[in-house]
């Protein structure tokens, strides 16, 4: 088995209240390698202008998407998992340069259930207003991006199980 089978690079993305945070915390569980919640690299301005109803630019994002990335390249010996939306190729180009063996792990789902998801927890700057532009910058993964996609109404121990056994076959 090649090292980066051993020692994985993982990103969950996708939109906001689409389980990044409880499908990687389980990943990096059952992997047993560090996780680490993307949002906790954001700025407070950051924060601050999503928790007003502000979609943020790729001018606040830059920062934000170099520092997971970094956090990444920490990690590329033991490896790590992260849940970071990575709407845009772009995105995932910036964290690509960073650590060049990151996977993909795009939780996909429809907008009603994610609003619904979104409305409904507390203690999260993200607004559900926010969902619609979430949605409208989601660019899914390339058929040359390394990753999948996966139903995010999966249970999560059925989407964790889903990732690794067609990751690792």
């Amino acid at each position: 088995m090649d090292d980066s089978r051993r020692h994985p690079l993982i990103v969950v993305m996708g939109v906001t209240g689409s389980g990044k945070s409880t499908v990687g915390a389980a990943l990096a569980e059952r992997l047993g390698v560090p996780f680490a919640d993307a949002d906790d690299f954001h700025s407070p301005a950051n924060v601050a202008k999503m928790s007003a109803g502000t979609p943020l630019d790729d001018a606040d994002r830059l920062p934000w998407l170099r520092s997971v990335g970094v956090w990444l390249a920490e990690h590329a010996a033991t490896g790590a998992v992260t849940g970071c939306s990575a709407l845009k190729r772009r995105y995932r180009d910036l964290l690509r340069e960073a650590a060049p063996e990151v996977s993909f792990l795009h939780l996909d789902g429809d907008v009603d259930m994610i609003r619904k998801r979104v409305a409904g927890r507390s203690g999260h700057f993200m607004p559900e207003r926010l969902v619609a532009s979430q949605f409208a910058a989601l660019e899914p993964l390339g058929p040359d991006e390394h990753g999948l996609a996966l139903d995010l109404s999966l249970p999560v121990d059925d989407l964790v199980d889903a990732y690794l056994t067609r990751t690792t076959s």
